[in-house]
């Protein structure tokens, strides 16, 4: 058989507990079998749970519906994630950047997602999730400096005016509109975003890793990521 990451030959290397023949692929050094009885590693699993995460169901929904236990939902979103790049940075953009309040495990612990977004393409260029500081601000604001910003357009909350060089920080009215409908989209494509939901997140890991997935995943059909 031929291996499902990397399309080379593979040569049997012995089988299964349930006699099922295993083989192993020399090129990329991964054991496989021709098919798998649990549902979790039947082709396109990943590409799926990722259309289901972007269009608003929960870990349980997601799982009940793809037939596997939700430790794998979350492992697989895990593992997902760590593989996702973020996309290349374009020079002299104007871009737009706010916050949005969410929480962890109780409404108690806050949290915030603050993200910039390119004024012209509407694409998230990058996001930090953390308290509403100057530092989680920060992480995202030096990646703007990095891009060489031609304009950062916010609200008015008084950090931005620190961390922000005069010269591109902007203000006027309706100036992040868009990004405010991004929030509004955010709320309603994630299920742990929305205002009043039984759906919310246990850890700042799943929370960033849906993020991730959602912002920059772009998952083709048949592509193994995190199957093995």
């Amino acid at each position: 058989m031929d291996c499902k990451r990397c399309k080379e030959s593979c040569v049997r290397r012995g089988f299964q507990a349930d006699g099922t023949q295993r083989y192993f692929c020399k090129a990329c050094k991964l054991s496989q079998q021709k098919s798998y009885r649990n549902k979790a590693y039947k082709e396109n699993v990943n590409f799926t749970l990722v259309s289901y995460l972007k269009e608003g169901l929960g870990i349980r929904s997601i799982a009940r519906l793809l037939g596997i236990s939700v430790n794998t939902v979350m492992s697989r979103i895990k593992k997902i994630s760590t593989q996702i790049r973020k996309p290349t940075i374009s020079f002299n953009k104007e871009y737009q950047m706010d916050e949005m309040r969410t929480y962890i495990g109780q409404k108690k612990r806050l949290v915030w997602i603050a993200y910039a977004i390119r004024k012209d393409t509407r694409e998230v260029v990058d996001f930090k999730v953390g308290p509403r500081t100057n530092r989680t601000l920060r992480a995202v604001i030096e990646t703007l400096k990095v891009a060489k910003a031609k304009a950062v357009y916010t609200d008015k909350l008084p950090s931005y005016k620190v961390l922000i060089p005069r010269g591109i920080h902007k203000t006027v009215q309706r100036g992040i509109n868009y990004i405010e409908r991004k929030n509004l989209t955010l709320r309603t494509h994630l299920k742990r975003l929305n205002r009043k939901t039984i759906s919310f997140s246990k850890s700042l890991l799943m929370l960033t890793a849906c993020l991730r997935i959602y912002f920059w995943g772009k998952l083709k059909e048949n592509e193994p990521i995190g199957l093995f």
